[in-house]
């Protein structure tokens, strides 16, 4: 650790290679991890480059997109492919390489198409953008001494790296690191693709990309990588667990300290009550009174009774098993019937879902008010408006909506998983002290008691709720603190590659 900490000054040549990244193309919160991270990343003084595939629903004339390359060959284990390389720049000032290959990328959705079944040709595209990413580097001669890859569908860009440019001039000294934002998806694909990705069939073996006689790519960037992070603490150690490794905790856990924790951060550009344009009204950690604006919005916006001084839940989301809305389902109108309380939700996913918390309104006319589907807009109003934020998550890696509430003293009210647990201070009734309420057991009974504490404490002990406001809004989630910890991860990562180097090399061929 003395090591990382004399050498976290050094400026480093970064390239990060992502299926998403804020605003091109995004499906969920990687996107937004790419461009803050980078962003703050260049901020600090450091030479980061991002590598996304050209989808296409990015419009290169509209972003002024600069071809770089053109023709790129790209060699895949069986064949060559071709491709052109255009670069944009970010608006923190990143350079943003787009690889176009028309076959791969210009068509409906990033993974699957408008019926949501995933592209037959995911190996194909994916293992393709990772080695281009690679090749690209060569091309511009680009140097890094780190390359980052994100989740399953770059998981084996640290592959290539060993595999076949452990002695490259631009490419030989690069260290990689790989960060599992969502462990559940591992990219397993039939076997046959091993031709076409390239990797040797020495590589198809229980250690390293074979998973009951598939490919697994997720597997293979964890055996492969240098430092392997996940995006909580919490979920760093749950990964490891029969439980919640789905599968991989064995290999994860054989990785020692070499897997890392690092929390999220949030963009206070975005998200912070104080220059929110999206809200009625600004507040502060000093000044709360728009807060009070916001609830009233917030009720008229969702027909509910206006009633200053009722306690308003929110909840936002995407109606899967993983984020815990069954719990919520199953206890929902207890709670109303039994708690002076309102609900909103906001959020879509499973139909039967959508149709049971879509209906609510009618049968609880003034109590809950819902909206099926997504809206920036109400987002923002439900984190500025409510006194307690839902997040019931069987198992949430690292969570964004937790941080933003508590950032606009909205308490959150969470079961105590991944980051979930990191992120949020479990409410001491003796001092008053913390950040919000916690809950383990991932029961609706357990559910249903944890919202009736949070509710007791705001008509019993407002004094605390108070204090526990102000604890929230003054907690530090920016992505400047969270990339600290990654410029250390980037380091050992750097140690590993050069202590390792020599003992391995015969090994990767």
């Amino acid at each position: 650790m003395k090591n990382l900490q004399q050498n976290s000054d050094q400026k480093l040549n970064i390239l990060i290679v992502s299926s998403e990244m804020y605003p091109y193309a995004k499906i969920g919160g990687l996107a937004d991890v790419v461009a803050s991270l980078s962003g703050t990343l260049k901020k600090m003084g450091h030479d980061v480059r991002v590598v996304i595939p050209r989808y296409d629903m990015i419009n290169k004339e509209s972003l002024n997109a600069q071809k770089v390359v053109e023709p790129m060959g790209v060699w895949m284990g069986n064949k060559e492919e071709w491709c052109t390389v255009y670069q944009i720049t970010s608006n923190s000032e990143v350079p943003v390489y787009l690889i176009e290959h028309q076959l791969y990328f210009e068509r409906w959705g990033l993974y699957h198409d408008s019926s949501m079944h995933d592209y037959d040709d995911n190996p194909l595209r994916f293992s393709f953008l990772s080695r281009a990413a690679l090749q690209l580097c060569k091309d511009i001669q680009f140097k890094p001494d780190v390359v980052h890859a994100n989740d399953w569908q770059t998981a084996l860009t640290p592959a290539y790296l060993k595999v076949w440019h452990w002695n490259d001039p631009v490419l030989g000294a690069a260290a990689s690191m790989l960060t599992i934002h969502n462990i559940a998806y591992q990219g397993v694909y039939p076997k046959k693709h091993m031709e076409y990705i390239g990797l040797g069939w020495h590589n198809f073996t229980e250690d390293k990309l074979e998973s009951y006689d598939q490919i697994n790519f997720l597997k293979g960037g964890i055996h492969y990588a240098d430092v392997i992070t996940a995006v909580s603490p919490t979920f760093a150690k749950e990964i490891t667990a029969p439980y919640g490794g789905f599968g991989l905790s064995p290999y994860l856990a054989s990785r020692g300290d070499s897997l890392l924790g690092i929390i999220n951060g949030i963009d206070y550009t975005v998200w912070s009550p104080q220059n929110d344009q999206l809200i009625p009204a600004k507040f502060s950690a000093q000044d709360l009174s728009g807060k009070k604006i916001c609830k009233k919005q917030l009720q008229n916006t969702f027909d509910l009774a206006e009633d200053d001084h009722v306690a308003v839940i929110g909840v936002i989301g995407r109606f899967v098993e993983q984020k815990g809305f069954h719990l919520l389902a199953q206890t929902i109108e207890s709670l109303i019937q039994n708690m002076h309380v309102q609900l909103v939700i906001l959020g879509t996913g499973d139909k039967n879902l959508e149709d049971f918390f879509g209906n609510l309104p009618v049968r609880y006319s003034g109590k809950i008010g819902s909206y099926i589907g997504f809206d920036n807009y109400r987002a923002h109003l439900i984190t500025a408006g409510c006194d307690f934020f839902l997040m019931p998550s069987l198992f949430e890696p690292c969570g964004l909506n937790q941080m933003y509430s508590q950032h606009y003293g909205t308490l959150p009210i969470v079961r105590a998983t991944g980051g979930l647990d990191d992120t949020v201070e479990n409410y001491d009734e003796k001092s008053g002290n913390g950040t919000g309420f916690k809950f383990w057991d991932p029961t609706s009974q357990a559910l249903y008691y944890t919202v009736g504490w949070a509710i007791s404490t705001y008509y019993d002990r407002p004094h605390h709720l108070k204090k526990m406001i102000q604890q929230a809004m003054n907690k530090d989630f920016s992505w400047e603190n969270s990339a600290r910890h990654y410029i250390k991860a980037y380091q050992k990562a750097i140690e590993n590659k050069k202590r390792l180097d020599g003992e391995y090399k015969p090994y990767y061929w």
